[in-house]
């Protein structure tokens, strides 16, 4: 096997996964080949969903089989989702089974118009998880103050749960005393602590992305040094709380009874801006204990050029500095987080739509054909 840098930096504790989904991706061997290369884990939304069936006509065949069948449009596209998240399982399993269950997962979304309704959340998550069947599954909840209470429900249920979107220490510090608590709930009910895994997914460029545009309508040189700085500072703030939260008593007497520790993942971490180094939230994020998941041009990209070292708990006196300088240019951190989170559940959402009104109109094709 020849040795990748991404087997430098899980010789570092970080693990990176794939943010990317595409059935002849997985079939051709694609995915296969990554792993081979120490990829050990898959992410997906709506949005890549929506690239793969809505381009090309490598779903058509299934799609007309199931509408002939008389399935509904949202069953075709949950068959097609769940039929590619057990393939990409199936090729992760021995990852799954030589991490002894913390790596090797792939990750399927809800429904992001249920981003706000914490029982549909509760009731979808239980219901994929199932249908898909696989142990080295999560299903994905966005971190609203409903997606947190689903979190918490379904994670003392022993449902795998990859908590998305979230962007602030604020976020953070709930989701990970939601999973504390929950993990506490199956101890008092006697229950396996050791099946439900659970990852915190920090997205980070677009915090950039947000703040860079106060930033240059703030127009002087103290706001210009702060530009690609914001997304990275906030990041190492989340690892901070993570390792003060998990390296407790509270923590400590859980994980001695066999739970699994709730990793950071890292997401959102393809470069934007074309002015900054293409694997800057690759390189400047790079600790023990943590995930980074990354489109297949920003893992090429890090694979031929990339730094391995940790990083992500180096230089945390500058990212406080950054931060507190970012505050006192009249710039509310808080602020910013709250609305690119609901930017993010409309960027999931719209690609949502239109892949549904895309199977619907190949659905409809088909049966009047």
């Amino acid at each position: 096997m020849t040795r990748t840098k991404l087997h430098e930096l899980a010789e570092l504790g970080q693990s990176v996964w794939l943010d990317y989904i595409k059935r002849s991706f997985i079939t051709s061997g694609g995915l296969g080949d990554y792993v081979q290369k120490g990829l050990s884990g898959v992410t997906s939304n709506p949005s890549l969903f929506q690239k793969a069936i809505a381009e090309g006509d490598e779903y058509d065949d299934q799609i007309r089989k199931l509408a002939l069948e008389g399935k509904t449009t949202q069953e075709i596209y949950e068959q097609l989702a769940i039929d590619d998240v057990r393939l990409a399982a199936d090729i992760l399993h021995q990852v799954y089974e030589e991490s002894l269950g913390m790596d090797g997962y792939v990750s399927l979304e809800v429904n992001p118009r249920l981003a706000h309704d914490k029982d549909g959340q509760v009731e979808e998550a239980k219901r994929l998880f199932e249908a898909v069947d696989q142990p080295n599954v999560m299903i994905k909840v966005p971190a609203t103050a409903e997606g947190i209470l689903a979190f918490h429900e379904l994670t003392a249920a022993g449902v795998n749960i990859n908590v998305t979107l979230m962007f602030s220490l604020l976020q953070y510090d709930m989701v990970a005393e939601a999973y504390i608590s929950a993990m506490e709930k199956r101890v008092a009910s006697l229950d396996d602590l050791h099946k439900p895994a659970s990852v915190a997914s920090i997205f980070v460029s677009r915090v950039d992305t947000k703040v860079d545009k106060l930033l240059n309508e703030t127009g002087t040189p103290a706001a210009e040094a702060l530009k690609g700085k914001i997304g990275i500072a906030n990041a190492k703030m989340v690892y901070q709380h993570y390792f003060n939260t998990f390296h407790g008593q509270r923590w400590n007497y859980l994980s001695e009874q066999g739970a699994r520790i709730q990793r950071v993942l890292y997401g959102s971490t393809s470069t934007k801006n074309p002015e900054y180094r293409d694997v800057m939230y690759v390189e400047n994020l790079i600790g023990l204990d943590t995930i980074n998941t990354v489109p297949p041009e920003t893992l090429e990209a890090f694979l031929e050029h990339g730094t391995v070292g940790l990083t992500l708990d180096q230089d945390i006196d500058v990212a406080y500095e950054q931060l507190d300088r970012l505050a006192k240019l009249g710039i509310d951190l808080n602020e910013v987080t709250r609305q690119v989170l609901d930017e993010g559940i409309q960027k999931f959402v719209e690609p949502y739509d239109k892949l549904i009104e895309t199977i619907a109109q190949k659905q409809a094709d088909f049966i009047t054909a």
